[in-house]
């Protein structure tokens, strides 16, 4: 493969450039950079609270995290919550992801977890969220066309916008609309949650959906407890899906609906979601919805999903989740060289069979030898090159121990 800058400018057997740099692949599987099209990054320094918390209900995912401890951040503390879940994705061999920030607490928050995006060198969208804690801040919306004319000038940036909207589900219909509107204004993307546990139950995404202004440039999250008109309204308007099967079902979120989706032909893309519950790479997402697929295909005579349809719902599907399909997602010239490459010489690959296979139900993040992205070199010989992993992990410890101290938290006794 030659990399010119940025960008492949040719794949095939035999490549020559005088003077180029080699990095030599012996024994890596060379691959497209993961896409993770849906991560609330800033919960990078509440990692692992909440393995035991359900999505809704008293002592709750939404009580404890949302309403509780989101107040408590400073921006200092979310920018330590971007930079740490950003780095620890390109360390898992993650180079894309969307960050579905719902911690706009002031404008100063979102300039501060923007600059981690930058910082931490992940090609990104920025998903302006509002926060779901306290009253109504009227400012918001200009906040939002703050952010987006101060920091988003070009689409050609390593960071990129969309608008992290609540979804008809959580606002009323004539604000959901307004949204929409307003994304659609500053040339943003819009992600939405949509079915999302008991919140899903009551059709209202579909009278949204009958006002018309669903379109291709939306991607929908969960859908857990959609029903079958809505899921078809998603396909018809040419959307997209992120599924995050793993928390899906460990929060009571419903069953991830792959299987819908796939029936009607569109393929979903993956994402972490938080890492307050799981574990922040797409190993464990792919495996996931590998065993969930084919647990129910038999049973509905359906065809079982193969590896490599997995692996490109880590990849390309993710792209075309977040925009950037034209960008990343697959080795191809003219694309950005977002690349990672995976040892195969470790116990738990070792004989190589099918690649895809193998990188799909075996390896995990001690594989990942090799990111670029954008041509950068990230990550070489199992070690990140651009981070003082000691001063990051102070300050996010830090930042931790500031948040909950401050916010009263106490984890649920189950």
């Amino acid at each position: 493969m030659l990399i010119d800058h940025d960008r492949i400018v040719a794949v095939g057997c035999g490549l020559e450039a005088d003077e180029a740099e080699v990095i030599d692949a012996a024994g890596m599987i060379v691959m497209p950079g993961f896409v993770d099209s849906h991560r609330h990054i800033w919960e990078g320094v509440l990692r692992n609270i909440g393995a035991d918390v359900p999505l809704e209900g008293r002592s709750s995912y939404i009580s404890h995290v949302l309403h509780k401890l989101a107040p408590a951040f400073r921006p200092e503390d979310a920018y330590m919550g971007n930079l740490l879940s950003a780095l620890g994705a390109i360390d898992a061999g993650i180079t894309t992801l969307l960050d579905w920030s719902h911690i706009q607490g002031s404008p100063e928050h979102t300039d501060a977890v923007i600059q981690a995006l930058e910082d931490s060198g992940m090609r990104a969208v920025f998903g302006y969220g509002f926060p779901w804690w306290g009253k109504w801040e009227e400012r918001q919306p200009s906040w939002f066309v703050r952010a987006a004319t101060e920091h988003f000038s070009s689409q050609d940036q390593m960071v990129t916008l969309a608008l992290a909207a609540p979804g008809p589900e959580f606002t009323d219909f004539e604000v959901t609309r307004d949204h929409w509107k307003l994304a659609r204004e500053a040339g943003a993307r819009i992600s939405t949650h949509v079915g999302v546990g008991s919140y899903g139950l009551d059709a209202k995404f579909e009278q949204f959906g009958r006002s018309g202004v669903l379109g291709p440039d939306t991607t929908y999250i969960h859908c857990t407890t959609l029903n079958d008109t809505e899921i078809q309204m998603i396909v018809d308007t040419g959307g997209t899906v992120s599924l995050a099967a793993p928390v899906e079902m460990m929060m009571g979120h419903g069953m991830p609906p792959i299987q819908k989706f796939l029936d009607r032909g569109l393929n979903p893309s993956l994402s972490v979601d938080v890492e307050t519950n799981v574990p922040g790479d797409m190993f464990n997402q792919m495996r996931s919805v590998l065993a969930l697929q084919r647990a129910f295909a038999p049973g509905q005579g359906k065809a079982p999903v193969s590896a490599r349809d997995v692996l490109g719902y880590a990849t390309m599907e993710g792209a075309k989740a977040n925009g950037l399909d034209g960008k990343v997602g697959s080795l191809t010239p003219g694309k950005k060289a977002d690349i990672i490459m995976l040892r195969t010489d470790r116990m738990n690959v070792t004989p190589l069979g099918d690649p895809a296979t193998a990188v799909v139900t075996s390896m995990d993040t001690g594989n990942v030898d090799t990111v670029l992205i954008g041509g950068r070199v990230m990550k070489r010989s199992g070690r990140l090159l651009h981070v003082d992993w000691p001063a990051v992990h102070r300050r996010a410890a830090e930042s931790r121990d500031f948040v909950i101290a401050k916010s009263g938290f106490k984890p649920p006794k189950i």
